[in-house]
């Protein structure tokens, strides 16, 4: 369901499944690499039909640094973008993407619930077809 530009914000604490979802998305993708936090590099790149950009905005000092990484090359290029912790930077974010919020259920720790906030036609249409396509009866 994803295009090239797609960017999608995934937003939960630490140890809520964000990178566990990025991989979910990788795979989607066909994408068959193994899915790791950029924490520490920020960035990783995957190479598939449809290129994965995968951004943990965590560590950065001010939202500034974000022009030091050409997100723009990112958020406006020919992959799907996924960030992490992208609060931290919301005023660079595009006006229209897909916000993810992953949290832990209150009474079961191995069940997550996501909520979708589409901002944008584009998103609005993905979030649509997102709820069609679920075989989760949720």
């Amino acid at each position: 369901m994803l295009q090239p530009g797609d960017v999608i914000t995934l937003n939960g604490d630490l140890g809520a499944g964000k990178t566990c979802f990025a991989g979910g998305v990788a795979r989607g993708l066909g994408i068959n690499e193994r899915i790791t936090s950029p924490t520490f590099t920020l960035i990783n790149e995957y190479d598939g039909p449809l290129p994965l950009y995968h951004l943990d905005v965590y560590r950065l000092e001010s939202p500034e640094e974000l022009e030091d990484l050409g997100y723009e090359e990112y958020f406006y290029g020919s992959g799907v973008t996924l960030i992490e912790w992208a609060e931290q930077v919301e005023q660079y974010l595009p006006a229209e993407r897909l916000d993810i919020f992953i949290e832990k259920h209150s009474e079961d720790d191995n069940i997550r619930v996501l909520r979708f906030i589409a901002r944008g036609t584009r998103y609005n249409e993905l979030a649509e077809e997102l709820v069609q396509n679920d075989r989760s009866g949720h």
